[in-house]
């Protein structure tokens, strides 16, 4: 799952959902120096990374994507399945993506605790250009993919990498891979409810 799938799971207070958006930012030691709460949000990334990776739906949808972008399948079924959670809100959700967005924005944008410059920075992107409202359409999703595709250069020895033409294989399956997420979904939610009641 892509931030909007981590940021909807999350407990909701500010603190664990920042931690659930900076598990894909704030890497190694520097995690240790993040307050309780925030490191709580991270192990609930992680819970939810492992359950994901491992759920046979999400392998299935792992297979619809063409052989050229294989070896980021799952980087690019947890963009798509976003694109549903987004699409499908209202299955979920008893409020709107736009009022659910406006609450995260406004509490990030709140936030007095310390926070990495590299974060700060991060957040006010997501903010100002509604990273998280934006996966409802495939414009939104073809963005994501671009920024993913940027980092991914910027990480791998700086080599090219272009997800955002694998957009074609999600219209191609979209009705498969909005199956997989409408079966897979409601067990990822019950299984981080447990967790977070444990």
């Amino acid at each position: 799952m892509n931030w909007l799938a981590h940021l909807f799971l999350s407990e909701p207070n500010v603190e664990t959902r920042l931690g659930n958006l900076l598990a894909d930012i704030v890497k190694g030691s520097v995690r240790q120096e993040l307050n309780l709460n925030i490191q709580r949000g991270i192990a609930c990334h992680l819970v939810i990374d492992k359950f994901t990776d491992s759920h046979i739906v999400v392998k299935r949808s792992k297979e619809r994507i063409d052989s050229d972008y294989r070896r980021f399948a799952g980087v690019l079924v947890d963009v798509f399945y976003d694109h549903f959670l987004a699409k499908n809100w209202s299955d979920y959700a008893n409020v709107s993506l736009d009022e659910f967005t406006a609450e995260i924005y406004k509490s990030f944008q709140a936030y007095q605790g310390q926070l990495p410059v590299a974060v700060n920075e991060v957040i006010t992107r997501v903010v100002n250009e509604d990273w998280l409202g934006a996966y409802r359409n495939l414009t939104g999703v073809e963005n994501t993919l671009e920024r993913i595709s940027k980092r991914l250069s910027m990480r791998l020895s700086h080599r090219s990498f272009l997800l955002t033409e694998a957009i074609t294989g999600l219209t191609t399956h979209y009705d498969e891979f909005e199956h997989d997420f409408q079966e897979f979904f409601p067990e990822l939610c019950s299984h981080v409810q447990n967790w977070c009641t444990s």
